[in-house]
């Protein structure tokens, strides 16, 4: 998963950002809410038809929502409660993208009925994990951690908006490779768990 491996080449870039942040006294839970609502914007961009701005707005929105943790562990002020509302957000955000590409797909049955089909497995990859991890498991793995949904769903959304007929296909490998992605960890749950 690129989250894992993202976080460790990405926080020479972010630790710096996050000193100056935390030098000027923004909070961790600013950045989080600032980075929820610049995907939203992003969403409502992409529900009007402007795909590219939209898609390069809510990823602006989801690289903000990287700097909350190395904020919070600057600041020493890490919590339950951050991460909390850390996850609550990027579910947010998630869900803000794939109904501003359904208001966008209205008219277009297929594309909107495979918005909805993205969406409840977008939520059910990491609804799998908590669940693991409620009964001591381990709940990670799979292809399309939230990282790889994101970029997928953007990228495709972006370069439709440039003119590429991507939307549809990007679609159906969003849809294919989540839905194995709630199947993979469900089975690794599966194994984890006493009979």
């Amino acid at each position: 998963m690129i989250d894992l491996k993202a976080r460790k080449k990405a926080a020479p870039i972010l630790k710096p950002i996050a000193r100056v942040l935390g030098r000027i006294g923004v909070t961790p839970t600013m950045v989080t809410v600032l980075g929820l609502a610049t995907t939203i914007a992003g969403a409502a961009l992409i529900a009007n038809g402007l795909l590219w701005e939209g898609g390069f707005t809510a990823a602006f929105g989801v690289l903000l929502d990287a700097l909350d943790g190395p904020l919070a562990r600057y600041k020493g002020t890490s919590s339950d409660r951050g991460a909390f509302i850390d996850t609550m957000s990027d579910r947010f955000g998630e869900v803000a993208v794939w109904v501003g590409l359904g208001v966008y797909l209205r008219d277009d049955p297929v594309g909107l009925l495979l918005c909805l089909v993205a969406l409840a497995f977008s939520l059910l990859v990491p609804y799998v994990r908590a669940k693991a991890e409620s009964w001591g498991a381990e709940g990670r793995g799979g292809w399309m951690g939230r990282a790889e949904r994101m970029i997928v769903a953007l990228a495709g959304i972006v370069l439709a908006g440039f003119g590429l007929p991507v939307l549809e296909p990007m679609l159906w490998i969003f849809v294919g490779l989540t839905g194995l992605t709630v199947l993979q960890r469900m089975r690794r749950t599966w194994q984890q768990l006493p009979g």
